[in-house]
């Protein structure tokens, strides 16, 4: 019997030297050879090679944080030898590498990161967010890879070079000396009443940096949107 067509030479492998690299747009691959890393628990979608899971503790700190701000984020520790394929949702991947920098990340975006980026969920310091209850987001900081996900292709955002805003829900993470304020929209609900958009809450970014922005408000999950339930950024006041 011979199997005819290109799809195994279309969608081979590809082999690289890189600790973290694309398969394809929405399949991330890590070489364990480079070490532990970090990854979104249920993210694995294959691996060759002897590649052990560790369900990641994420300390009583963390826990606590997690509880009270909704903005959980199950990892997993990835070690062994191998080829590591991880994916989420066929969402899209991006992969940046860190040299002692930090950003700031929607805990639902994040995939997976080396062993030495430290992570926390740390609350947003922000004008207006006291009419919010409080805003929370996942840190990424050390020197290291970082691969976070985006509901399609994102929009790299320049803060410096212009007044930004954005939805809440489209952001996906900001840059390391990039400001947020919430933005209350003058047109309000009698925008909304008249057909306006009625998003009243936005996000508004100064400094120096950049704002990743998705071309979506969320991936339906359950028939509920991610972002919904207090899932970080301005999730639970936007649908509560």
């Amino acid at each position: 019997m011979t199997i005819h067509g290109s799809l195994f030479q279309d969608f081979r492998e590809k082999e690289t030297q890189d600790p973290f690299s694309l398969q394809n747009k929405k399949m991330l691959r890590v070489d364990m050879r480079y070490g532990e890393v970090m990854a979104k628990a249920g993210s694995m979608v294959a691996y060759q090679g002897d590649v052990r899971f560790t369900k990641q503790s994420s300390g009583m700190g963390r826990f606590l944080k997690s509880a009270v701000t909704g903005e959980g984020m199950t990892m997993m520790t990835c070690s062994g030898q191998g080829d590591l394929f991880l994916a989420d949702e066929a969402q899209e991947v991006q992969v940046m590498y860190l040299q002692d920098d930090a950003i700031s990340v929607n805990g639902r975006n994040v995939l997976a990161f080396s062993n030495s980026i430290q992570w926390d969920i740390h609350r947003i310091q922000a004008r207006g967010a006291a009419m919010t209850g409080g805003l929370y987001n996942v840190s990424l900081r050390g020197t290291g890879y970082v691969a976070i996900t985006t509901d399609g292709d994102p929009v790299a955002l320049d803060v410096a070079s212009s007044p930004t805003f954005a939805d809440a829900q489209a952001v996906v993470m900001w840059t390391n000396g990039v400001r947020m304020d919430v933005r209350v929209d003058t047109g309000g609900i009698g925008s909304m009443l008249r057909g306006g958009t009625g998003e009243m809450l936005q996000m508004a970014f100064t400094g120096q940096g950049y704002v990743l922005v998705q071309p979506s408000e969320g991936v339906p999950q359950g028939g509920q949107e991610q972002g919904g339930g207090g899932g970080g950024m301005l999730g639970g006041i936007l649908n509560g």
